[in-house]
């Protein structure tokens, strides 16, 4: 499949909400693809990554980094940031053609099966009230915590879910994979560095979906 996802003329702020460009890469990741050619989890300084936003955008336009998503635990400061970056590297010629495809991204600590886990939401709008209360920084509570919940604050801001890690918790990928399918996850996060090898590569464990 050749996918698209040029941003062109595009504002950034539509581009990072463009779930059917997301869907249509989605399908055609591999193994190979990341950190080179995608990269949909990822953290800077407004969480527990190291690099500034405009770091982190910086380098994957050095690589040649095709699409990305910053995905900070609780917070999209660090999309904002990297957003306006990309806005005003859209008016410069030495910038322009080498831009990656950028979505909005974020990662939230949610409670399934009595287990801690954490879903990522991807090409949401970042203002929608149904998401303000996962945006402060620290895991959610309560009712809030809820992988259901969460789920539905994603898919109210018109973003998807995709579960995280899945061989990372305390309950297996069996057990978690189904429970959270009936919740109306979008995907499962299938090629994860587990053991954090540098440089990065995907750990080789068996998965069951593909996000």
């Amino acid at each position: 499949m050749v996918v698209n996802i040029a941003q062109g003329s595009a504002s950034p702020k539509i581009a990072a909400k463009n779930q059917q460009a997301l869907r249509q890469v989605w399908e055609t990741i591999e193994p190979d693809s990341c950190p080179y050619r995608y990269n949909f989890h990822m953290h800077t300084i407004y969480s527990d990554g190291r690099l500034k936003p405009e770091e982190l955008i910086k380098q994957a336009i050095t690589i040649g980094l095709k699409g990305l998503a910053i995905t900070d635990h609780h917070s999209v400061a660090g999309y904002q940031v990297a957003q306006a970056c990309i806005e005003k590297w859209q008016q410069e010629s030495s910038f322009c053609d080498s831009l990656p495809h950028f979505w909005t991204g974020v990662e939230i600590t949610a409670n399934l099966l009595n287990d801690d886990v954490h879903i990522l939401g991807y090409a949401f709008e970042p203002e929608h009230p149904s998401l303000k209360r996962y945006f402060t920084g620290t895991a959610p509570t309560g009712n809030d915590a809820k992988a259901g919940a969460v789920i539905d604050a994603i898919h109210q801001a018109g973003g998807l879910a995709v579960l995280a890690h899945p061989a990372r918790y305390r309950k297996s990928a069996d057990e978690l994979i189904p429970a959270i399918a009936n919740l109306g996850i979008d995907g499962v996060e299938t090629y994860y560095a587990y053991n954090n090898p540098k440089p990065w590569q995907p750990s080789q464990r068996p998965s069951t979906g593909r996000a």
